[in-house]
């Protein structure tokens, strides 16, 4: 089998299926968090109070499935291939939440979740990412690691310092560029998996997996859970993932995207109608009004 096939045989059935898998994660934990009321802006222990939720223990089961299909996207692909493919993430969610709703998605939703089909699809067409060199120096990972380290920081310091529509999207955004890290670091664990668990647990890269994936994952519940809509959140965290994941890889990684000035602009409109259709989803999600309209 050639690494193209590879990828067409693998790597894109396999990212979809966690795509999927994430998205009915986030329309279960979404629905979940919801009936949780008061509490502050970030409760790092909200996980203990949804523990006790049976639809939120199954959503543990969907992650669950979407972690295994994304680390196996990432063991046969580029990291700049992979992630793109995970914002069809959104479009598994508002069907799934439109599904728990017992609501039909309107003409709106099904032309957003066209949008984000196609824009990928043009992506992939002209963008033949070329994978990098799979190692990972501290002189590569500084100024970017900074620059990620404050714009997390900022969007915390905001979701502590405001409510309502900024609390969501500020929580939204650190929830995106830590799953945009976790995913870079996934496909360095994952080459380190390769070569026996002994080598995964022996190199850094795990741990750091760990650590943002699980601060992530928290961050996301808080926007959940103070979010009255679903797909906003997960429209500024399924966006900032793969843009994240991008630099990773590029900065990070060396992976690289093929250059010209007609393959550049191919991606660039490509992104531009998936983001479009992200845009689009956002604002026709299910909606609910208070938190004691999601116990039905």
């Amino acid at each position: 089998m050639t690494g193209q096939d590879t990828v067409l045989g693998i790597a894109v059935p396999a990212a979809i299926l966690a795509a999927a898998a994430f998205g009915v994660t986030g329309a279960l934990q979404h629905r979940a968090a919801r009936r949780v009321e008061g509490g502050g802006p970030v409760r790092w222990g909200l996980v203990f109070t949804l523990l006790r939720q049976p639809l939120w223990l199954a959503s543990l089961l969907a992650n669950g499935l979407g972690i295994v299909f994304q680390w196996l996207a990432l063991s046969t692909a580029p990291l700049v291939f992979v992630q793109p493919l995970l914002v069809t993430s959104l479009v598994f969610a508002v069907f799934s939440s439109s599904a728990l709703r017992r609501e039909r998605p309107d003409g709106l939703v099904l032309l957003g979740a066209g949008l984000c089909v196609a824009g990928l699809a043009l992506f992939f067409l002209v963008a033949r990412p070329e994978a990098g060199h799979g190692t990972l120096e501290l002189r590569d990972v500084l100024p970017l690691a900074t620059g990620l380290a404050a714009m997390i920081a900022v969007a915390v310091g905001l979701a502590v310092r405001f409510a309502g529509r900024v609390r969501v999207l500020a929580l939204a955004t650190a929830t995106g560029v830590l799953y945009g890290v976790t995913a870079g670091v996934t496909k360095l664990a994952a080459d380190d998996l390769r070569r026996g668990v002994v080598a995964l647990l022996t190199h850094w890269h795990f741990y750091v997996v760990v650590v943002c994936g699980v601060t992530g994952f928290l961050l996301s519940q808080n926007a959940f859970r103070v979010g009255v809509a679903l797909a906003p959140a997960l429209a500024v965290i399924v966006s900032l993932d793969p843009l994240v994941s991008i630099g990773v890889g590029a900065l990070w990684l060396g992976e690289e995207l093929p250059g010209g000035a007609g393959r550049i602009a191919g991606q660039v409109l490509g992104l531009a109608v998936a983001i479009a259709g992200i845009a689009l989803l956002s604002q026709r999600a299910p909606q609910v009004s208070t938190p004691g309209r999601e116990n039905g």
